[in-house]
Protein backbone atom coordinates (compact mmCIF):
# COMPACT_ATOMS: atom_id res chain seq x y z
CA UNK A 1 0.00 0.00 0.00
CA UNK A 2 1.39 3.36 -0.50
CA UNK A 3 2.32 6.31 1.54
CA UNK A 4 0.17 7.87 2.04
CA UNK A 5 2.45 10.72 1.75
CA UNK A 6 3.35 9.74 -1.20
CA UNK A 7 -0.88 9.98 -2.51
CA UNK A 8 -0.20 13.78 -1.67
CA UNK A 9 -0.38 15.13 -5.27
CA UNK A 10 2.54 17.47 -5.76
CA UNK A 11 1.54 21.09 -7.55
CA UNK A 12 3.00 21.35 -10.75
CA UNK A 13 3.81 24.95 -12.03
CA UNK A 14 4.60 24.93 -15.63
CA UNK A 15 7.53 27.63 -17.11
CA UNK A 16 8.41 28.60 -13.67
CA UNK A 17 9.61 31.95 -13.82
CA UNK A 18 13.24 32.85 -12.02
CA UNK A 19 13.24 36.11 -10.46
CA UNK A 20 16.81 35.87 -11.53
CA UNK A 21 16.09 35.44 -14.84
CA UNK A 22 13.27 38.50 -15.14
CA UNK A 23 16.24 40.60 -13.72
CA UNK A 24 18.57 39.71 -16.55
CA UNK A 25 15.42 40.03 -19.03
CA UNK A 26 16.35 43.34 -20.99
CA UNK A 27 12.68 43.73 -22.50
CA UNK A 28 11.33 43.46 -18.96
CA UNK A 29 14.05 45.58 -17.62
CA UNK A 30 13.55 48.39 -20.13
CA UNK A 31 9.89 48.43 -19.19
CA UNK A 32 10.41 49.07 -16.00
CA UNK A 33 13.06 51.42 -15.78
CA UNK A 34 10.66 53.62 -18.47
CA UNK A 35 8.00 53.19 -15.98
CA UNK A 36 9.71 54.50 -13.10
CA UNK A 37 11.34 57.55 -15.58
CA UNK A 38 7.58 58.72 -16.55
CA UNK A 39 6.46 58.56 -12.79
CA UNK A 40 9.56 60.76 -11.68
CA UNK A 41 8.75 63.24 -14.36
CA UNK A 42 5.26 63.12 -13.75
CA UNK A 43 6.27 63.84 -9.80
CA UNK A 44 8.90 66.70 -11.13
CA UNK A 45 6.09 68.23 -12.96
CA UNK A 46 3.71 68.08 -10.11
CA UNK A 47 6.75 69.87 -8.16
CA UNK A 48 7.40 72.71 -10.67
CA UNK A 49 3.45 73.47 -11.07
CA UNK A 50 3.36 74.01 -7.51
CA UNK A 51 5.93 76.07 -7.03
CA UNK A 52 5.62 77.99 -10.50
CA UNK A 53 1.99 78.61 -8.61
CA UNK A 54 1.91 82.16 -6.75
CA UNK A 55 1.37 82.17 -2.92
CA UNK A 56 -1.34 83.18 -1.24
CA UNK A 57 -1.50 86.26 1.08
CA UNK A 58 -3.72 88.45 3.23
CA UNK A 59 -5.27 91.05 1.12
CA UNK A 60 -3.83 94.13 1.27
CA UNK A 61 -4.98 96.42 4.12
CA UNK A 62 -5.47 99.56 1.69
CA UNK A 63 -5.16 101.90 4.24
CA UNK A 64 -4.92 102.33 8.42
CA UNK A 65 -2.22 103.81 9.69
CA UNK A 66 1.20 101.39 8.55
CA UNK A 67 0.28 101.67 4.57
CA UNK A 68 -0.21 104.89 4.93
CA UNK A 69 3.41 105.23 6.98
CA UNK A 70 4.99 103.58 3.99
CA UNK A 71 3.18 105.86 1.56
CA UNK A 72 4.10 108.99 3.52
CA UNK A 73 8.20 107.28 4.07
CA UNK A 74 7.80 106.90 -0.23
CA UNK A 75 6.49 110.15 -1.00
CA UNK A 76 9.62 111.61 1.32
CA UNK A 77 11.85 109.30 -0.61
CA UNK A 78 10.60 110.94 -4.14
CA UNK A 79 10.88 114.61 -2.48
CA UNK A 80 14.72 113.87 -2.17
CA UNK A 81 14.92 111.39 -5.90
CA UNK A 82 12.57 112.79 -8.26
CA UNK A 83 12.28 116.23 -6.37
CA UNK A 84 16.03 116.82 -7.02
CA UNK A 85 16.34 115.55 -10.54
CA UNK A 86 13.00 117.94 -11.59
CA UNK A 87 14.83 120.37 -10.77
CA UNK A 88 17.80 119.78 -13.01
CA UNK A 89 16.46 122.81 -15.48
CA UNK A 90 17.59 125.18 -12.70
CA UNK A 91 21.28 123.32 -13.01
CA UNK A 92 21.35 123.82 -16.32
CA UNK A 93 20.66 127.27 -16.62
CA UNK A 94 23.56 127.87 -14.24
CA UNK A 95 26.06 125.36 -15.46
CA UNK A 96 25.65 127.04 -19.06
CA UNK A 97 26.52 130.42 -17.84
CA UNK A 98 29.37 129.45 -14.78
CA UNK A 99 31.34 126.34 -14.09
CA UNK A 100 30.58 124.81 -17.93
CA UNK A 101 29.95 127.76 -19.83
CA UNK A 102 31.99 126.45 -22.30
CA UNK A 103 30.12 123.65 -22.79
CA UNK A 104 26.67 123.23 -25.63
CA UNK A 105 22.92 122.78 -24.09
CA UNK A 106 23.18 119.37 -25.38
CA UNK A 107 26.31 118.02 -23.74
CA UNK A 108 25.06 119.46 -20.63
CA UNK A 109 21.49 117.91 -20.99
CA UNK A 110 23.30 114.75 -20.97
CA UNK A 111 24.65 115.03 -17.31
CA UNK A 112 20.82 114.50 -16.66
CA UNK A 113 19.03 112.42 -18.66
CA UNK A 114 22.19 109.97 -17.87
CA UNK A 115 21.01 110.88 -13.85
CA UNK A 116 17.12 110.33 -15.48
CA UNK A 117 18.40 106.90 -16.56
CA UNK A 118 20.33 105.53 -14.08
CA UNK A 119 17.42 106.42 -11.47
CA UNK A 120 15.31 103.86 -13.67
CA UNK A 121 18.19 101.29 -14.81
CA UNK A 122 19.39 100.81 -11.77
CA UNK A 123 15.78 99.49 -10.62
CA UNK A 124 17.24 96.60 -12.21
CA UNK A 125 18.94 96.01 -8.94
CA UNK A 126 17.20 98.02 -6.87
CA UNK A 127 13.62 96.03 -7.28
CA UNK A 128 14.69 92.48 -6.73
CA UNK A 129 16.86 93.67 -3.95
CA UNK A 130 13.86 94.21 -2.18
CA UNK A 131 12.01 92.05 -3.06
CA UNK A 132 14.65 89.56 -1.40
CA UNK A 133 15.66 91.63 1.20
CA UNK A 134 12.75 93.76 1.61
CA UNK A 135 13.52 97.65 3.19
CA UNK A 136 17.02 97.24 4.13
CA UNK A 137 17.92 98.06 0.59
CA UNK A 138 17.16 101.19 1.17
CA UNK A 139 19.32 102.76 4.01
CA UNK A 140 22.58 102.60 2.27
CA UNK A 141 21.17 103.76 -0.96
CA UNK A 142 19.60 106.95 1.31
CA UNK A 143 23.13 107.25 2.80
CA UNK A 144 24.53 107.22 -1.02
CA UNK A 145 22.22 109.79 -2.05
CA UNK A 146 23.11 112.26 0.77
CA UNK A 147 26.89 111.98 0.33
CA UNK A 148 26.92 112.27 -3.97
CA UNK A 149 24.35 115.64 -2.61
CA UNK A 150 27.22 116.75 -1.33
CA UNK A 151 30.17 115.54 -3.50
CA UNK A 152 28.23 117.57 -5.87
CA UNK A 153 28.92 121.07 -4.33
CA UNK A 154 32.54 120.44 -4.68
CA UNK A 155 32.13 119.38 -8.05
CA UNK A 156 33.46 122.35 -11.30
CA UNK A 157 34.55 120.19 -14.57
CA UNK A 158 32.32 118.59 -16.61
CA UNK A 159 33.66 115.30 -15.79
CA UNK A 160 33.15 115.53 -12.02
CA UNK A 161 29.75 116.59 -12.46
CA UNK A 162 28.94 113.99 -14.83
CA UNK A 163 29.87 111.07 -12.36
CA UNK A 164 28.31 112.80 -9.50
CA UNK A 165 25.06 113.95 -10.44
CA UNK A 166 24.50 111.94 -13.81
CA UNK A 167 25.52 108.04 -12.65
CA UNK A 168 26.13 107.92 -8.87
CA UNK A 169 22.88 110.22 -7.83
CA UNK A 170 21.16 108.03 -10.20
CA UNK A 171 21.88 104.68 -9.03
CA UNK A 172 21.29 105.93 -5.22
CA UNK A 173 17.78 107.41 -6.57
CA UNK A 174 17.04 103.84 -8.35
CA UNK A 175 17.65 102.25 -5.56
CA UNK A 176 15.11 103.99 -3.38
CA UNK A 177 12.49 104.73 -5.71
CA UNK A 178 11.51 101.40 -6.97
CA UNK A 179 11.51 99.86 -3.85
CA UNK A 180 8.89 102.42 -2.35
CA UNK A 181 7.11 102.19 -5.10
CA UNK A 182 6.90 98.31 -4.42
CA UNK A 183 6.45 98.41 -0.87
CA UNK A 184 3.59 100.72 -1.12
CA UNK A 185 2.23 98.27 -3.92
CA UNK A 186 2.17 95.19 -1.24
CA UNK A 187 -0.07 97.59 1.23
CA UNK A 188 -2.95 98.43 -1.15
CA UNK A 189 -4.79 96.85 -3.97
CA UNK A 190 -8.09 98.67 -4.14
CA UNK A 191 -6.68 101.89 -3.81
CA UNK A 192 -3.13 101.66 -5.55
CA UNK A 193 -3.18 104.07 -7.63
CA UNK A 194 -4.09 106.62 -5.61
CA UNK A 195 -1.38 105.58 -3.22
CA UNK A 196 1.55 105.95 -5.37
CA UNK A 197 -0.11 108.88 -6.61
CA UNK A 198 0.62 110.29 -3.13
CA UNK A 199 4.33 108.73 -3.39
CA UNK A 200 4.87 110.40 -6.24
CA UNK A 201 3.38 113.73 -5.55
CA UNK A 202 6.17 113.61 -3.35
CA UNK A 203 8.48 114.34 -6.51
CA UNK A 204 6.14 117.46 -7.09
CA UNK A 205 6.21 119.07 -3.30
CA UNK A 206 10.76 118.40 -3.67
CA UNK A 207 10.47 120.02 -7.27
CA UNK A 208 8.42 122.98 -5.89
CA UNK A 209 10.81 123.56 -3.12
CA UNK A 210 14.25 122.48 -4.15
CA UNK A 211 14.09 125.16 -7.80
CA UNK A 212 12.78 127.91 -5.82
CA UNK A 213 15.29 127.04 -2.99
CA UNK A 214 18.28 127.19 -5.34
CA UNK A 215 17.21 129.78 -7.80
CA UNK A 216 17.48 132.11 -4.76
CA UNK A 217 20.50 130.92 -3.63
CA UNK A 218 21.91 130.55 -6.91
CA UNK A 219 20.84 133.86 -8.62
CA UNK A 220 19.80 136.20 -5.48
CA UNK A 221 22.25 135.77 -2.65
CA UNK A 222 26.35 135.22 -2.51
CA UNK A 223 26.62 131.74 -0.75
CA UNK A 224 27.40 130.68 -4.41
CA UNK A 225 26.88 126.78 -5.71
CA UNK A 226 28.49 124.88 -3.08
CA UNK A 227 26.97 126.05 -0.52
CA UNK A 228 23.35 126.34 -1.81
CA UNK A 229 23.48 122.59 -3.49
CA UNK A 230 25.30 121.65 0.33
CA UNK A 231 22.20 123.38 1.81
CA UNK A 232 19.91 121.61 -0.26
CA UNK A 233 21.40 117.88 1.35
CA UNK A 234 20.55 119.29 4.86
CA UNK A 235 17.29 119.66 3.53
CA UNK A 236 16.82 116.23 2.63
CA UNK A 237 18.39 114.91 5.84
CA UNK A 238 15.41 114.17 7.72
CA UNK A 239 13.00 113.30 4.21
CA UNK A 240 15.26 110.06 4.51
CA UNK A 241 15.57 109.55 8.31
CA UNK A 242 12.03 109.40 8.28
CA UNK A 243 11.73 107.06 5.11
CA UNK A 244 14.19 104.58 6.82
CA UNK A 245 11.91 104.29 10.07
CA UNK A 246 8.62 103.64 8.47
CA UNK A 247 9.04 102.55 5.00
CA UNK A 248 8.85 98.09 5.36
CA UNK A 249 8.00 95.62 3.46
CA UNK A 250 4.24 93.74 4.38
CA UNK A 251 4.93 90.75 2.39
CA UNK A 252 7.91 87.65 2.97
CA UNK A 253 11.13 87.80 0.97
CA UNK A 254 11.02 85.94 -2.29
CA UNK A 255 13.92 83.10 -2.58
CA UNK A 256 13.31 82.71 -5.95
CA UNK A 257 15.44 83.45 -9.35
CA UNK A 258 16.58 87.42 -8.89
CA UNK A 259 14.92 88.53 -12.06
CA UNK A 260 12.46 86.54 -14.04
CA UNK A 261 12.89 86.31 -17.72
CA UNK A 262 9.33 84.72 -18.40
CA UNK A 263 7.91 88.38 -17.30
CA UNK A 264 9.57 89.63 -21.20
CA UNK A 265 6.98 86.73 -22.77
CA UNK A 266 4.35 88.76 -21.52
CA UNK A 267 2.52 90.92 -24.46
CA UNK A 268 1.20 93.55 -22.12
CA UNK A 269 4.51 93.88 -19.98
CA UNK A 270 6.23 94.32 -23.48
CA UNK A 271 3.85 96.98 -24.98
CA UNK A 272 3.78 98.79 -21.35
CA UNK A 273 7.61 99.05 -21.81
CA UNK A 274 7.18 100.40 -25.29
CA UNK A 275 4.43 102.81 -24.34
CA UNK A 276 6.83 104.69 -21.49
CA UNK A 277 10.13 103.79 -23.57
CA UNK A 278 8.70 106.66 -26.34
CA UNK A 279 6.73 108.65 -23.79
CA UNK A 280 10.45 109.48 -21.66
CA UNK A 281 11.90 110.73 -24.88
CA UNK A 282 9.56 113.38 -25.32
CA UNK A 283 8.15 114.06 -21.51
CA UNK A 284 11.62 115.61 -20.39
CA UNK A 285 11.76 118.31 -22.86
CA UNK A 286 10.30 121.02 -21.29
CA UNK A 287 11.48 119.76 -17.41
CA UNK A 288 14.85 120.58 -18.95
CA UNK A 289 14.40 123.29 -21.09
CA UNK A 290 11.90 125.49 -20.28
CA UNK A 291 13.86 127.68 -17.73
CA UNK A 292 16.28 128.37 -20.81
CA UNK A 293 12.98 128.77 -23.32
CA UNK A 294 11.85 131.26 -21.03
CA UNK A 295 15.04 133.24 -20.59
CA UNK A 296 15.21 133.47 -24.58
CA UNK A 297 11.51 134.75 -24.58
CA UNK A 298 13.00 137.75 -22.31
CA UNK A 299 12.07 136.29 -19.08
CA UNK A 300 14.15 137.16 -15.88
CA UNK A 301 16.33 134.32 -14.80
CA UNK A 302 15.12 134.00 -11.26
CA UNK A 303 11.14 133.94 -12.64
CA UNK A 304 12.29 131.48 -15.02
CA UNK A 305 13.80 129.46 -11.96
CA UNK A 306 10.17 129.04 -10.47
CA UNK A 307 8.44 128.13 -13.50
CA UNK A 308 9.69 124.57 -12.73
CA UNK A 309 7.99 125.20 -9.02
CA UNK A 310 4.96 126.01 -10.97
CA UNK A 311 5.50 123.04 -12.88
CA UNK A 312 5.68 120.67 -10.17
CA UNK A 313 3.26 122.26 -8.24
CA UNK A 314 0.84 120.99 -10.93
CA UNK A 315 1.90 117.88 -11.32
CA UNK A 316 0.74 117.22 -7.44
CA UNK A 317 -2.76 117.52 -8.35
CA UNK A 318 -1.50 115.63 -11.89
CA UNK A 319 -0.55 112.48 -9.85
CA UNK A 320 -2.76 112.58 -6.95
CA UNK A 321 -6.42 113.64 -8.64
CA UNK A 322 -6.22 110.86 -11.89
CA UNK A 323 -4.76 108.05 -9.30
CA UNK A 324 -7.77 108.20 -7.77
CA UNK A 325 -9.96 108.23 -10.56
CA UNK A 326 -7.75 105.21 -12.10
CA UNK A 327 -8.50 103.32 -9.25
CA UNK A 328 -12.06 103.55 -10.84
CA UNK A 329 -11.75 103.63 -14.56
CA UNK A 330 -9.28 101.72 -15.01
CA UNK A 331 -4.90 102.22 -13.85
CA UNK A 332 -4.17 101.74 -17.87
CA UNK A 333 -7.00 104.12 -19.22
CA UNK A 334 -5.69 106.88 -17.07
CA UNK A 335 -2.05 106.39 -17.72
CA UNK A 336 -2.81 106.25 -21.90
CA UNK A 337 -5.18 109.57 -21.16
CA UNK A 338 -2.40 111.32 -19.01
CA UNK A 339 0.49 110.71 -21.94
CA UNK A 340 -1.79 111.53 -25.24
CA UNK A 341 -2.26 115.06 -23.36
CA UNK A 342 1.34 115.93 -22.35
CA UNK A 343 2.05 115.07 -26.10
CA UNK A 344 -0.57 117.64 -27.08
CA UNK A 345 0.75 120.20 -24.36
CA UNK A 346 3.91 120.05 -26.08
CA UNK A 347 3.18 120.69 -29.09
CA UNK A 348 1.80 124.22 -27.57
CA UNK A 349 5.33 124.88 -26.12
CA UNK A 350 6.90 127.23 -28.70
CA UNK A 351 3.33 128.84 -28.78
CA UNK A 352 4.32 130.09 -24.82
CA UNK A 353 5.70 133.67 -25.85
CA UNK A 354 4.77 136.02 -22.66
CA UNK A 355 5.60 135.82 -18.69
CA UNK A 356 1.57 134.96 -18.52
CA UNK A 357 1.30 132.58 -20.94
CA UNK A 358 5.02 130.90 -20.18
CA UNK A 359 3.29 130.17 -16.34
CA UNK A 360 -0.21 128.75 -17.67
CA UNK A 361 1.61 126.72 -19.84
CA UNK A 362 3.90 125.50 -16.68
CA UNK A 363 0.26 124.44 -14.84
CA UNK A 364 -1.11 122.72 -17.85
CA UNK A 365 1.77 120.76 -18.52
CA UNK A 366 2.65 120.00 -14.81
CA UNK A 367 -0.68 118.55 -14.75
CA UNK A 368 -0.72 116.32 -17.53
CA UNK A 369 2.84 114.96 -16.88
CA UNK A 370 1.61 114.32 -13.44
CA UNK A 371 0.28 111.37 -14.08
CA UNK A 372 2.79 109.67 -16.05
CA UNK A 373 5.73 108.01 -13.46
CA UNK A 374 2.73 107.56 -11.23
CA UNK A 375 0.18 105.97 -13.80
CA UNK A 376 2.91 104.04 -15.46
CA UNK A 377 3.96 102.64 -12.18
CA UNK A 378 -0.15 101.51 -11.23
CA UNK A 379 -0.21 99.86 -14.54
CA UNK A 380 3.08 97.69 -14.48
CA UNK A 381 1.72 96.86 -10.72
CA UNK A 382 -0.86 94.80 -12.72
CA UNK A 383 1.47 92.79 -15.00
CA UNK A 384 3.17 90.07 -12.37
CA UNK A 385 0.86 86.98 -10.89
CA UNK A 386 2.25 87.38 -7.45
CA UNK A 387 2.72 90.62 -5.34
CA UNK A 388 6.36 89.02 -4.15
CA UNK A 389 7.42 89.99 -7.77
CA UNK A 390 6.15 93.73 -8.51
CA UNK A 391 9.86 95.01 -7.18
CA UNK A 392 11.04 93.03 -9.82
CA UNK A 393 8.43 94.01 -12.50
CA UNK A 394 8.62 97.37 -12.14
CA UNK A 395 13.09 97.51 -11.98
CA UNK A 396 12.88 95.49 -15.52
CA UNK A 397 10.40 97.25 -17.44
CA UNK A 398 11.44 100.68 -16.03
CA UNK A 399 15.23 100.04 -16.55
CA UNK A 400 14.33 99.40 -20.49
CA UNK A 401 11.77 101.96 -20.74
CA UNK A 402 14.53 104.77 -19.44
CA UNK A 403 16.65 104.09 -22.06
CA UNK A 404 14.16 107.04 -24.00
CA UNK A 405 14.93 109.48 -21.09
CA UNK A 406 18.87 108.86 -21.87
CA UNK A 407 18.55 109.73 -25.30
CA UNK A 408 15.37 112.14 -25.40
CA UNK A 409 17.32 115.27 -23.50
CA UNK A 410 20.54 115.25 -25.36
CA UNK A 411 18.69 115.05 -28.67
CA UNK A 412 16.44 117.57 -28.07
CA UNK A 413 19.26 120.08 -26.82
CA UNK A 414 21.07 118.93 -30.01
CA UNK A 415 18.05 120.26 -32.04
CA UNK A 416 17.98 123.51 -30.09
CA UNK A 417 22.05 124.00 -31.07
CA UNK A 418 21.38 123.33 -34.91
CA UNK A 419 18.25 125.01 -35.09
CA UNK A 420 18.34 128.11 -32.81
CA UNK A 421 14.86 127.69 -31.66
CA UNK A 422 12.74 125.76 -29.94
CA UNK A 423 9.96 124.75 -32.34
CA UNK A 424 11.33 121.75 -34.08
CA UNK A 425 12.33 119.98 -30.81
CA UNK A 426 8.55 120.45 -29.54
CA UNK A 427 7.29 119.07 -32.61
CA UNK A 428 9.75 116.24 -32.37
CA UNK A 429 9.22 115.59 -28.17
CA UNK A 430 5.14 116.06 -28.60
CA UNK A 431 4.88 113.42 -31.54
CA UNK A 432 6.87 110.70 -29.73
CA UNK A 433 5.25 111.36 -26.49
CA UNK A 434 1.69 111.22 -27.83
CA UNK A 435 3.15 107.94 -29.79
CA UNK A 436 3.81 105.99 -26.62
CA UNK A 437 0.22 107.12 -25.60
CA UNK A 438 -1.32 105.03 -28.11
CA UNK A 439 0.67 102.72 -27.68
CA UNK A 440 -0.60 102.50 -23.83
CA UNK A 441 -4.21 102.23 -25.24
CA UNK A 442 -2.80 99.20 -27.52
CA UNK A 443 -1.68 97.23 -24.74
CA UNK A 444 -5.32 97.05 -23.58
CA UNK A 445 -5.93 94.56 -26.42
CA UNK A 446 -3.67 92.40 -24.62
CA UNK A 447 -5.45 92.53 -21.57
CA UNK A 448 -8.71 90.15 -20.56
CA UNK A 449 -10.75 92.83 -20.46
CA UNK A 450 -10.16 93.78 -23.95
CA UNK A 451 -10.03 97.74 -25.52
CA UNK A 452 -13.05 98.63 -23.77
CA UNK A 453 -12.49 97.47 -20.37
CA UNK A 454 -11.61 99.17 -17.22
CA UNK A 455 -8.27 98.43 -16.88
Amino acid sequence: MADSADLVATPRVENPIDEHTVAKNPDVEQQKEEGESKSQSRSRSQILDIQEEPLAFEDAPDGGVKAWLVAAGGSAIFFCCLGFANSFGTFEQYYLTHQLKKRSPDAIAWIGSLSVYMQFASGMFGGPLFDRFGAAVIRPAAILHLLCVMLLSLCDKYWQVMLVQGVLMGIAMGCLQIPAIAAVSQHFDKKRAAALGVVVSGSSVGGIVIPIALSRMLNSSNLGFGWSVRITGFLMMPFMLFSCIVVKARLPSRATNFWIPAAYQDAKFLLLIASLFFVFIGMFTPLFFIPTYAIARDMNATLAGYLLAILNAASTFGRIIPGILADKYGRLNLYALGAISTGVIIFCMNSAVSNTALIVYSVAFGFGSGTIISGASAAFSVCPKSQQDIGTYMGMGLAISALGGLIGPPMNGAFISKFGGFFEVSMLSGAVCLLGGFVALATKLATPEGFPGKV
